[in-house]
């Protein structure tokens, strides 16, 4: 590259750059072209002081070279991400065949710069990088706006489903755009909600919540626009509709496909007119609101049985926000369950430290049918029963711990890393299952006798023993 051309790449954030390549040219003519655009540029031509550079997770961008003597480029990149270091990383090679290219991106490499390249592309990679790096950073900060490190308080998730919806929240919840959250019973729809009120502009003013499934239609049109004295039986005085009360604030309408046919007309020309006629009245006044709505129903499929408005659907359905099934997101089975059992340890003053390796490969086995709900009243029981430092799998539920491999691989993951996670877990559940036949049929042989039973197998009582309270098994229950 010529290192006194430059192109304007627009205004992004200045980044904190570590160049690591033996190469003394490569590296001051990369060194020219992003200090003129105003970033901050170290160089390292020796590899092992560029990895140790790399390792204090100072910099946000990291250009490493592929082929360096003593050390290469998927080495240090491998030890970066072994270290969990944030840093994006760019490769810089110059061999451009694809297997290259493909190993570094499956190592973690964010983008790769084949030689010889332009004063543009370096800064095109730059640009992406820092946008990538601005994402990270609003996740991050959404995160500690929902609290996530006081645990169930937040919403919790590092997988890329919730990286996703922690993204998109970040980005609707500042404009009035109406959003649409679907989402099995569980998955923490009005969590989401919250979270959107509380980022939004209008968090100084109500957030309002409906559950249109609890109300008859006659009634949910009184709560939601109102009525004046006189206007039923029983309207003994004029009362504020939830979309009043909403004004300059959120209106959230959970479980919207139980709502009639009727009021589903008269919800649609509010939302196209924000304007609200109390039941019983004869004006109309105007409201300031923004709409949430949510349910665990796919409104396209009434919309073909003819139960559900489909121009309602779409003005509801502005933005969509989808959430995942706790099965989906197995990844974040381990954080949830521990967050829940911190706050539910400091909520009944008990003190549990945390789960054994074996009663967590359950609870990551498991289907959730209940979702997040159904693993925070779990966690609840086991923090109060729970009798010792750590949680074992006989405090389980009896369900959790006979999962099937067959449920485990109803659905099949899309990425290769979460397959070989997925062969583990298989792995680790047949051996437990066998283990667990194992130990039931000696029993049986022996009567109930554990020391007659361990002696016929040719294990010592007592680790006999261990691996009957790991089952969950009693000389009492195996015949």
């Amino acid at each position: 590259m010529s290192v006194n051309e430059t192109v304007d790449d627009g205004q992004i954030t200045p980044q904190n750059i570590l160049i690591i390549d033996d190469e003394q040219a490569i590296c001051l003519g990369c060194q020219r072209v992003l200090e003129a655009k105003g970033h901050r540029v170290e160089v390292c031509n020796d590899p092992r002081a560029g990895l140790q550079a790399a390792l204090t997770g100072n910099f946000d961008i990291l250009l490493v070279d592929l082929r360096m003597p003593e050390l290469d480029g998927l080495e240090i990149l491998t030890q970066i991400k072994g270290a969990e270091i944030d840093s994006e990383v760019v490769i810089i090679t110059g061999n451009s065949s694809i297997e290259s290219a493909v190993e570094a991106m499956r190592l973690g490499a964010s983008d790769y710069l084949s030689k010889p390249f332009s004063p543009e592309e370096l800064t095109m990679v730059i640009r992406k990088m820092a946008s990538r790096s601005a994402i990270l950073r609003e996740n991050a900060a959404l995160r500690s706006e929902l609290g996530v490190a006081q645990g169930f308080e937040g919403i919790i998730g590092e997988s890329r489903q919730m990286e996703r919806i922690f993204t998109l929240v970040s980005r609707v919840a500042p404009t009035d755009g109406t959003c649409l959250i679907t989402g099995e019973s569980g998955t923490g729809k009005e969590m989401i909600v919250r979270a959107i009120h509380r980022l939004s502009k209008r968090k100084k003013h109500a957030l309002m919540a409906c559950d249109c499934s609890a109300l008859a239609p006659t009634l949910l049109e009184s709560e939601l626009f109102g009525h004046v004295k006189g206007s039923f039986s029983g309207a003994v005085s004029t009362k504020q509709g939830l979309i009043e009360v909403a004004h300059k604030g959120t209106l959230f309408l959970d479980e919207i496909s139980n709502i009639s046919m009727e009021m589903q007309g008269k919800l649609l020309r509010v939302l196209e007119t924000r304007r609200v006629k109390k039941v019983g009245d004869t004006v109309e006044n105007e409201w300031d609101f923004r709409m949430v709505a949510a349910c665990n129903r796919d409104l396209t499929e009434m919309i073909a049985e003819g139960t559900f408005r489909e121009d309602l659907y779409y003005r509801l359905n502005v933005v969509p926000i989808h959430l995942p099934p706790l099965r989906e997101r197995q990844g974040d089975i381990p954080l949830l369950a521990m967050a829940l059992l911190r706050q539910f340890c400091e909520k009944n003053d008990v003190m549990v430290k945390g789960f054994t390796p074996e009663a967590m490969a359950y609870l990551e086995a498991y289907r959730w049918p209940g979702n997040v709900r159904e693993l925070r009243n779990i966690v609840e029981r086991i923090a109060i029963l729970c009798d010792s430092d750590y949680v074992e799998p006989t405090h389980l539920p009896q369900e959790i711990r006979r999962p099937s491999v067959q449920a485990l691989t109803t659905q099949l993951p899309q990425s290769w890393d979460e397959f070989k996670k997925l062969k583990q877990q298989v792995r680790d559940m047949t051996v437990r299952q066998l283990e667990r036949r194992f130990l039931i049929e000696a029993l049986q042989r022996s009567g109930g006798n554990i020391s007659k039973a361990a002696e016929e197998v040719g294990i010592q009582r007592t680790n006999f023993h261990a691996l009957m309270r790991k089952h969950g098994i009693t000389a009492d229950n195996v015949n």
